[in-house]
This record gives C-alpha cells, structure tokens and sequence, in this order.
C-alpha cells in the first residue's frame, strides 16, 4: 500500500467517527421518564431515575413487568408468546422503545411527561 492509501483510510475513519459521534451525541441523550402506551394511548409516565417494578396489564391476559434500575428500563417477564420484548436490551436513551406487538403496549424513554396524551402527531 502507498502512503496516499493510508491517509485515504485515515479520511475515511475520521469521517465514519464523525458521523457516529453526531448520530449518537446528540441524539443520544439519555432520557429522563419512560412512557407505556397500550393500544396506542399513553397509560403511565415514570421517572428514569427512580428504580422501581411496574406491572403492565393489557386487556385480555396480557401481563409485562417493567423494571426500572440505575436509569435503564428492561421488560423482564411477559406472558405473550414470542417473548420478544424480554430479550431485548435495556433502554435508557431518548426515543428507544420496547414493542410487545401481542400486547400492543410500547414503552419509550422521553425527555419530558406527556400529561394530556396528544402527540406530535395530533
């Protein structure tokens, strides 16, 4: 390799580290309350920073149990059957969500507590 194909690697780096640092530096901002919405309406707001359990009742037999702990929020049992939502990983960024489509509950980190339920989108 030549000396101008090591510069070039080295441009392109700089560059992929740059982008990365944008895309999660300022997106990446940990939020401060996490949201549970089921059938699409907003049902809890808890703070991040308080750890606590909180049990998720849907209509019909659905059950998810919420943990809070150290400023991450975790799904760690449901009784849907794919499971999906308790393998995934502990959220605690601004706009990462937790989906458990047979239940239809999401649950988001947000930076600030929703108390009318309209959305963005209203």
């Amino acid at each position: 390799m030549k000396k101008a194909d090591f510069i070039l690697i080295a441009v392109t780096a700089a560059v992929v580290c740059c982008l990365l640092f944008l895309l999660y530096g300022v997106n990446g901002a940990s939020g401060a309350f996490v949201q549970i919405e089921i059938n699409g309406m907003v049902t809890e707001t808890l703070p991040l920073d308080t750890d606590t359990v909180y049990e998720i009742i849907t209509d019909g037999e659905g059950e998810n149990l919420l943990v809070i702990e150290g400023g991450t929020a975790k799904v760690t049992q449901a009784n849907c059957p794919d499971g999906i939502c308790k393998n995934h990983s502990k959220i605690h960024r601004n706009g990462e969500s937790i989906i458990c489509l047979p239940h239809r509950v999401v649950i988001t980190i947000v930076n600030e507590a929703d108390d009318n339920g309209i959305d963005a989108a209203a």
